[in-house]
């Protein structure tokens, strides 16, 4: 004796209702990747592209009032702004902090600046630098 089966024909009576829901899941799921991918590309574009000064702390010279430090500085021709460095105590607290200004057409600017320190400094380090 056999045993007739229950189910139903394949691809007799078209696509289950599982079917039809996993298709519509890839489809929104596609979709949604896509709008991620175009943020991440728009968010890098303006931070990155849209940056027009940058700089990096060369070397420091630490003092027992200031700390010297050697900053290179790169931007566009014609761009001003400031770039903003600052200076921690041993203990990491906070002793000098201050902005330093750069305009003028040249790209590319090697500069000394000088922070004054509220205490010995043993660091120096840029937090950034912001175009006007």
């Amino acid at each position: 004796m056999s045993t007739a089966s229950t189910q139903l024909p394949e691809g007799r009576y078209g696509r289950s209702s599982d079917e039809r829901a996993d298709h519509k899941l890839k489809i929104v799921g596609a979709v949604l990747g896509t709008l991620v991918l175009v943020l991440i590309g728009y968010f890098a574009y303006h931070y990155v592209g849209q940056n027009k000064i940058s700089g990096e702390v060369i070397a420091f010279d630490a003092k027992k009032t200031a700390v010297e430090v050697h900053l290179e500085v790169r931007k566009d021709s014609g761009a001003s702004g400031y770039c903003t460095v600052r200076s921690q105590a041993a203990d990491g607290s906070e002793v000098g902090r201050a902005d330093f200004r750069f305009s003028g057409d040249a790209t590319r600017i090697d500069r000394l600046v000088t922070l004054r320190t509220t205490a010995p400094g043993t660091t120096a380090e840029l937090l950034g630098c912001h175009a006007d």
